[in-house]
């Protein structure tokens, strides 16, 4: 056994893991309802379990979606073509029960002026930022999520060929010299067909995925590797288990390396600040971070219903600020509105061409693949203005 006491561990789960299939025909229906009628309001919950899909929520559109035709084209692209991969696209039963929002909610949400919209609901959210990775994400769950996303492209390229959809990552890093931290474990759970040679598989996943992975970090490639440690997985996807939106929090964000405020972004509108203010505190962590405020920051936003101004705003920096909290916090409330209607206006979240289903596999933080306006570095300039006149304290 791998032997510190300075692991941090963090997962990640592929497009195929029926929680995620979950969430992606949830976040296509989102983007059908917004293309349709940029006005939406949208809460969809999707179940999922062997050839069955249940699609519910809240729903109010001024268009017709078909929600049956978006459930299975999302089960076809993600690779379930028959029942024995997991769930079979033609095949399986799918059952729409969505009615409209309440009228009590959406009277406090959309006003005349954009900027006084309300939040869709009570809550809080957490943005985290950490100078230790070039994406300003903790390197645990980017490795995890750069592990899956390499297995997927792979099976999807045909190169993977014995991989079926469903799979997860697991990497531990041991931060025992935080200036060097290396990576201590690996693991990968992958379905795969039946009678597949187990120790060339398990070759296959170490030399093509794991180090090439390992080696874009720049990190260490004498880990510790697991590979479907159960010995087989070949029954896999809503098959395997069943699938639920939002069960996936911890992987969608920061792995664990900071706290969440229990909401999911999945089947979501950005009216709600589950979603949208959890890009907006990310937004505001990784400017802080990248314009030398702290090393790590995390932001805590929290909202009433029907109210536009943020309940309340929280700043933690884990003893690595290199200015007061008095300083950083000004830079919050100089340079950042966090009211729903700004986020709206500023990220363009409405806008008919943002697609959030692209969102909804291997995070939505730190996506190098991905161009998405709350990782934008825009802020940092600014910031660093704020700060030059204020005392450093290291």
């Amino acid at each position: 056994m791998y032997k510190s006491y300075a692991l941090f561990t963090s997962e990640s789960v592929s497009e195929g893991h029926p929680d995620k299939l979950c969430d992606q025909i949830a976040d296509a229906i989102l983007d059908a309802c917004l293309a349709l009628d940029p006005y939406s309001h949208v809460a969809c919950e999707v179940f999922a379990t062997e050839e069955y899909v249940l699609i519910g929520g809240e729903i109010t559109c001024r268009g017709k979606v078909d929600y049956e035709k978006i459930a299975r084209g999302v089960i076809r692209d993600v690779g379930y073509t028959s029942p024995e991969l997991g769930i079979g696209a033609d095949t399986c039963r799918v059952e729409v029960r969505v009615k409209e929002q309440s009228p009590d909610i959406a009277m406090g949400v959309e006003r005349e002026n954009l900027l006084d919209n309300g939040a869709g609901d009570q809550g809080f959210v957490f943005g985290y930022a950490t100078n230790e990775s070039e994406g300003y994400m903790p390197l645990p769950i980017s490795l995890a999520h750069k592990l899956v996303r390499t297995a997927a492209k792979l099976r999807k390229d045909g190169e993977f060929k014995e991989a079926r959809p469903d799979m997860k990552s697991q990497v531990s890093i041991d931060y025992e010299d935080p200036q060097h931290p290396k990576i201590a474990k690996m693991l990968m759970s992958i379905q795969h067909n039946p009678g597949i040679d187990r120790a060339a598989f398990k070759k296959y996943v170490s030399e093509n995925i794991m180090v090439p992975v390992a080696r874009s970090f720049g990190l260490n490639t004498d880990f510790e590797i697991l590979v479907n440690p159960t010995g087989n997985f070949e029954i896999g996807g809503p098959k395997g288990d069943t699938g639920l939106t939002g069960r996936k929090l911890v992987v969608d964000t920061y792995g664990g390396a900071s706290r969440h405020g229990g909401g999911s972004f999945a089947g979501k509108d950005p009216t709600k600040v589950d979603r949208s203010a959890a890009y907006y505190a990310r937004y505001i962590a990784k400017n802080l971070v990248a314009a030398g405020a702290a090393d790590r920051l995390e932001v805590q936003l929290a909202y009433a219903i029907g109210v536009a101004e943020p309940f309340s705003i929280g700043l933690t920096t884990f003893h690595t600020k290199h200015y007061s909290d008095e300083d950083i916090y000004a830079c919050i409330e100089k340079l950042f509105d966090a009211r729903p209607g700004a986020i709206l206006e500023q990220f363009s979240l409405r806008h008919p061409d943002f697609r959030y289903r692209d969102t909804t596999n291997y995070g939505s933080f730190g996506r190098p693949d991905l161009d998405v306006p709350w990782e934008k570095l825009d802020k940092v300039e600014a910031i660093k203005a704020l700060l030059s006149g204020k005392k450093k304290l290291d």
